[in-house]
């Protein structure tokens, strides 16, 4: 008797439309490794599309002292962190950011408006000719006006001139302080100290993190975004111009913020650079590099601060172009593009 082949025994080779012949089950498996080659690649297409990134690369962070950076506009992938210690240390000259902070929220300016006249005092004459600090040389009778002095305050750091500020705002230095930590709590800066008006006292204590939230908010104001952003400024007592101390602007994009420099503290920087993502748009990215070789000098210091800053920069950059943004990454500081 013939008997039919067991439709599950597996010798069987027929299908439903006839006789399953070695060829043809070569066939059919090329075309299901086809279809599945085809779904990987659909699949893969959907995931880059839907905004997902490549692995990011670790930030070089400082080998000693404390930074943090973030990139606006993109959400939690714009938060890079901070690294280091979060300690407070002396800042020095970057707390001339929160003086200027305070004399904008106290004088608000727009667009090209100068501002009031402000009466140079005998003591920030005085104070043109220390030996022990930068300053800016003022003369008897000026009366210069509130952007001139901010300008003169961030550009060349003038301490007198920061202290000057202080009084015209305040009536004296030691009440502009309680303005500037009553500013400082209400961004929740809550390792934050200040004791004067330029920053010179080692006393004035602060973390980069804290400083990133002061920066997020100064760059806001169009007006201190248009002064840090300037290579030098006019002198006001003598010819010539006076250059920014940030040598970090020679730096492709970067469009400010400010240099601080002592012994104590050594070198530290808040910077501020615009970057495009991977869909074109520009974004402003922020940085504080603080503590940066302390007990050495304020140049070597300053040098460490640079250089650190510089390598930050460009791993931002790279970090952004590889990034796309998503309908979900929304963030409320500026970005154009």
């Amino acid at each position: 008797m013939h008997r039919l082949p067991d439709p599950g025994d597996p010798g069987d080779t027929r299908g439903p439309d006839g006789p399953r012949t070695p060829a043809r089950c070569g066939a059919l498996l090329a075309a299901a490794a086809t279809a599945l080659a085809t779904l990987m690649a659909l699949t893969i297409l959907l995931h880059t599309d839907s905004g997902a990134d490549a692995a990011p690369t670790a930030l070089p962070w400082p080998d000693d002292g404390q930074a943090a950076v973030l990139i606006e506009g993109l959400g939690e992938r714009g938060d890079l962190g901070a690294h280091g210690p979060e300690r407070p240390v002396p800042i020095a000259s970057v707390a001339k950011v929160m003086t200027a902070h305070v004399i904008l929220r106290d004088h608000p300016l727009h667009g090209d408006e100068s501002g009031p006249l402000v009466p140079v005092d005998q003591q920030a004459v005085n104070e043109s000719f220390s030996g022990t600090e930068s300053t800016v040389e003022v003369r008897p009778g000026q009366r210069l006006t509130q952007r001139r002095l901010l300008e003169l305050m961030l550009i060349p750091s003038g301490n007198n001139i920061a202290r000057l500020l202080a009084r015209w705002d305040a009536g004296s230095q030691q009440a502009f302080v309680a303005r500037m930590n009553s500013a400082a709590a209400d961004l929740g800066m809550r390792r934050t100290t200040y004791t004067g008006a330029s920053g010179i006292e080692p006393t004035t204590l602060s973390t980069a993190a804290d400083q990133l939230k002061l920066a997020r908010k100064v760059m806001r104001d169009d007006v201190f975004r248009s002064i840090v952003a300037r290579p030098d400024t006019t002198a006001p007592a003598v010819s010539g111009p006076l250059p920014n101390t940030n040598d970090l602007l020679d730096t492709r994009g970067v469009v400010g913020i400010k240099t601080g420099s002592s012994t104590p503290a050594g070198g530290a920087l808040m910077w501020a650079v615009t970057v495009r993502d991977g869909r074109g748009h520009e974004h402003l990215a922020l940085g504080v590099v603080l503590h940066q070789h302390p007990d050495t000098t304020p140049r070597e210091g300053l040098q460490a601060a640079f250089d650190t800053s510089r390598a930050l920069v460009e791993a931002v950059r790279s970090r952004a172009s590889a990034t796309t943004p998503t309908p979900t990454a929304q963030d409320t500081g500026p970005t154009s593009g």
